[in-house]
């Protein structure tokens, strides 16, 4: 089985109808230079609608009627290529399938057991190393500030946030409901959590941060942007990493209406890809594991299952119903 881009979903949620279910695939020729791959693991990002819709530029384009892409791991059934073998696993773009050819250069070989496959999805993958990368290179938390993070208990938010903890900061996160802000405080070790679905978060975080926000670490955008801008503390970091708000908005978001604000505090915005800092990739997955392994940072899968639910596996990420790092489960490794 294999999905299909069915239909650019731009400003407008997405629907089943944006997927085309194949269910016999022609297989492929593995060819001189080629990998073949059962799909074990795959992850579930905001990012990919941006891709069906080629917004941003940034990631390869996309053609209506192309296999859906999806970052993820798998493991190689045979190989003509130098450096992959038979029951390898391998991460990269893998796409909704249960098997396919891939060239070499989309995937790498990970050293993983079974076990810790879906860590390399999240605190381990691209989720990790975005709050990683993020924080410590545009955030530069400093201990004791008062650090704000939207989307907090999403996938990459409840990582960033828990780096800012490592780093000495007092760390806020906003996310919509009780079980998801008890996650933040009681198992992240969040310092408070704000409910942005039970009055208002402004009012909310004057409370919290009497003397404003040294660091936001934004994944939202929108109207709750416009309220954060107006807590900044003097010489105020903010980060742009994601943009929920805009998913669902025809044509290009409109900006912040209360960005002055920032001249005034003499604050900075800032923003990245995180493929900008691949050469430090190795390093950063290194500390990442060390945090990991002693107990400072706790990663959360919430898994759900089948490659034939795919389609509404992402489009519950859009609706905010996962706590953690979304992950659609395929097969098992042999």
């Amino acid at each position: 089985m294999l999905w299909r881009i069915a239909a650019r979903p731009t400003g407008r949620k997405l629907t089943a109808e944006d997927f085309t279910r194949i269910d016999d695939p022609a297989p492929e020729p593995l060819g001189a230079n080629g990998v073949r791959v059962r799909t074990l693991l795959l992850s579930c990002d905001p990012a990919q609608k941006g891709w069906m819709e080629n917004a941003g530029g940034y990631a390869a384009p996309t053609e209506v009627g192309d296999v859906m892409p999806a970052f993820g791991i798998a493991q190689v059934i045979e190989s003509s290529a130098p450096g992959f073998a038979a029951g390898d696993f391998v991460e990269g773009s893998i796409g909704w399938r249960h098997e396919g050819v891939l060239a070499p250069h989309l995937i790498e070989r990970i050293d993983a057991s079974p076990t810790t496959l879906p860590l390399h999805l999240g605190a381990l993958g691209g989720t990790g190393l975005t709050a990683y990368f993020g924080m410590l290179k545009v955030g530069r938390p400093f201990p004791g500030d008062t650090v704000v993070v939207t989307g907090a208990a999403g996938a990459v938010g409840s990582v960033a946030g828990q780096i800012a903890k490592i780093g000495g900061c007092r760390v806020i996160g906003i996310a919509g409901g009780p079980d998801k802000c008890r996650w933040l405080t009681d198992e992240l070790g969040f310092d408070a959590a704000i409910d942005y679905r039970e009055g208002d978060v402004g009012r909310q975080l004057k409370d919290l941060a009497p003397g404003g926000i040294d660091l936001l670490w934004d994944n939202v955008g929108g109207e709750m942007l416009d309220k954060l801008l107006a807590r900044m503390a003097m010489h105020a970091r903010v980060v742009i990493c994601g943009g929920i708000a805009r998913y669902e908005q025809p044509g290009r978001p409109a900006g912040p209406s209360n960005y002055f604000n920032i001249v005034f505090k003499r604050a900075t915005m800032g923003s990245f890809i995180t493929s900008d800092y691949e050469a430090e990739y190795a390093a950063a997955r290194a500390r990442l594991a060390a945090w990991v392994k002693d107990g400072r940072l706790i990663h959360r899968e919430d898994m759900a299952e089948g490659l034939e639910n795919a389609p509404e596996t992402l489009m519950r990420l859009y609706r905010g119903d996962n706590v953690g790092k979304l992950v659609l489960k395929v097969a098992d490794p042999v």
